[in-house]
């Protein structure tokens, strides 16, 4: 969203060409700030906005804009727009180049030398949900036998073209492999914290901790983040299967990656389809085929709900009373089932619960569902007893047994759709699918096509003769 604060001192200026003003505002304002003003401008605009700002200033301005508008912004033909790109942090220009269409990833890499192009080839090598995808090599490494001093002073040259300084790794000696590619092994880690306490001389192996806690360039996303949450960690060394440091992942990057995955389990427990990017800006067409798809498979299992009530009907027809109450059992199935689904989703992505564990969950479904039931059971036998309207049911016999079948339908299928709701995620999860598949418009409706079986028979059995 453009910040109209701003946005009109700006359009004057470059109406105006005025060049040392349009320097001041790149150079003064955060290049956040500077990102949400620039939301309001099309994307020439943008590039003559850009223009007087160095290259290092415009590479910062550009990773905080939307990925959409970067995109516009790299299909210019720009003799700065390789320049600006490689002065990206590592693993974002990575993930940028693979959105870019051919031709254009083609035009940026010609315009880069041969370390970043090498570099960025590398990383794209990973999968796109591994945290080799998302690291970035471009960390802060040392030699053991350097002196506190002399590392200071190697973190001064370096700190301009890193990451983070924050953590520094300590290398082993560099080591030719098959086909030219030069790996260190990591040998411990020192913070910039302990180097400043240090005496002068000391050297690194000696202030060094050589229980380094990493991740794999191999290994999910989900993993890194929960480690880096678990160690409250700023960035994390990311090793390959022999030891040798590959790069860092940092929080933030991490940060993204899992509020990307967040968005798109919600999208998908609420039944709409993964909708990329912002939502106001998502194209009408994306938006429509993400919710339409569902909303018709849904629309197809609420046709059977429409076949089983036919097949029921004469078994609960002949009492009127019965018929009103359906809605209020038929609720309570999905409200429950969407509950359960929700919690256990959410405790498998954190890894709080595993698919072998299912007979735990179960367990404890089984209690909470007695529970639940058993409250929402005792209310539903008040207010059926008690508030039914006597025009409904004349008779006292067949108010005592309306008042039973609506006590035992609640209990029934309120415990029915919470064991629906948390076993289903654990299978789904179990035969390699996607637990967050389980939306709950989903489990509503499966609910209630079974409550209806439940709530007619019980009614068959009690009402019977």
């Amino acid at each position: 969203m453009a910040d109209p604060l701003f946005t009109p001192e700006i359009r004057l200026m470059l109406e105006e060409r005025d060049a040392a003003g349009l320097r001041a505002f790149c150079e003064d304002l955060h290049p956040a700030t500077m990102a949400e003003v620039l939301d309001g401008f099309s994307a020439g605009q943008i590039w003559d906005i850009l223009d007087h700002a160095e290259t290092t200033n415009q590479a910062a301005i550009f990773e905080y804009l939307p990925q959409a508008m970067q995109l516009e912004l790299l299909s210019f033909d720009r003799p700065q727009a390789a320049a600006l790109v490689g002065k990206m942090s590592h693993d974002d220009r990575a993930g940028l180049l693979r959105r870019v269409p051919d031709d254009v990833r083609e035009r940026l890499l010609k315009g880069l030398d041969d370390a970043e192009r090498k570099d960025i080839v590398a990383l794209e090598e990973y999968g796109e949900d591994t945290v080799g995808a998302i690291m970035t090599t471009d960390f802060a490494g040392l030699a053991q036998g350097l002196t506190a001093e002399e590392a200071i002073e190697q973190l001064r040259q370096q700190a301009p073209e890193r990451e983070t300084i924050y953590y520094n790794y300590v290398l082993d000696e560099p080591v030719q492999k098959p086909g030219g590619r030069t790996v260190r092994k990591l040998l411990g880690i020192v913070s910039l914290r302990d180097l400043i306490l240090a005496k002068k001389d000391a050297r690194i192996r000696d202030l060094m901790r050589d229980e380094v806690v990493a991740v794999r360039a191999g290994d999910p996303v989900q993993k890194a983040a929960q480690v880096l949450a678990k160690y409250d960690f700023v960035a994390m060394p990311v090793l390959d299967s022999d030891g040798n440091m590959l790069g860092i992942i940092t929080h933030d990057d991490v940060i993204d990656v899992i509020q990307e995955e967040a968005t798109e389990d919600l999208q998908r427990q609420a039944g709409v389809g993964r909708i990329e990017g912002n939502y106001l800006e998502a194209s009408f067409l994306q938006v429509w085929l993400g919710r339409v798809k569902w909303l018709a498979i849904l629309f197809m299992l609420q046709m059977i709900t429409v076949n089983v009530m036919a097949w029921e009907e004469e078994k609960i027809r002949a009492f009127a009373a019965l018929v009103a109450c359906l809605p209020l059992v038929m609720s309570v199935g999905g409200n429950a089932g969407s509950q359960a689904a929700t919690l256990v989703v959410r405790a498998l992505s954190l890894e709080q619960i595993r698919p072998g564990e299912w007979r735990r969950v179960l367990g404890r479904e089984v209690l909470m569902g007695l529970a639940l039931a058993g409250t929402l059971g005792v209310l539903a036998l008040f207010r059926t007893y008690f508030l039914t309207p006597s025009s409904l049911v004349p008779d006292g016999s067949i108010l005592f047994k309306l008042t039973l079948v609506l006590g035992a339908a609640v209990v029934a299928i309120c415990l029915w759709g919470t064991l629906l709701g948390a076993m289903l995620p654990l299978a789904i999860h179990r035969c390699g699918g996607d637990p967050a598949l389980v939306s709950s418009p989903a489990i509503a409706t499966l609910s209630d096509v079974t409550g209806i079986i439940i709530y007619a028979n019980i009614a068959m059995l009690v009402f019977r003769g």
